[in-house]
């Protein structure tokens, strides 16, 4: 069994752009996340 996250996005045209970047890039939720983590942990300039 998993954990869960709730991220609550107030604002309609932020979830919007989230959902169309999640979709052209082929992802899930969950994997939009951990491509975001990745990003964020790898050091800039590589």
């Amino acid at each position: 069994m998993g954990t869960n996250i709730h991220i609550e996005v107030p604002d309609e045209e932020q979830y919007e752009r989230l959902k169309r970047v999640k979709n052209e890039h082929g992802l899930t939720w969950r994997g939009m996340l951990i491509h975001a983590a990745d990003d964020l942990e790898t050091p800039t300039g590589e």
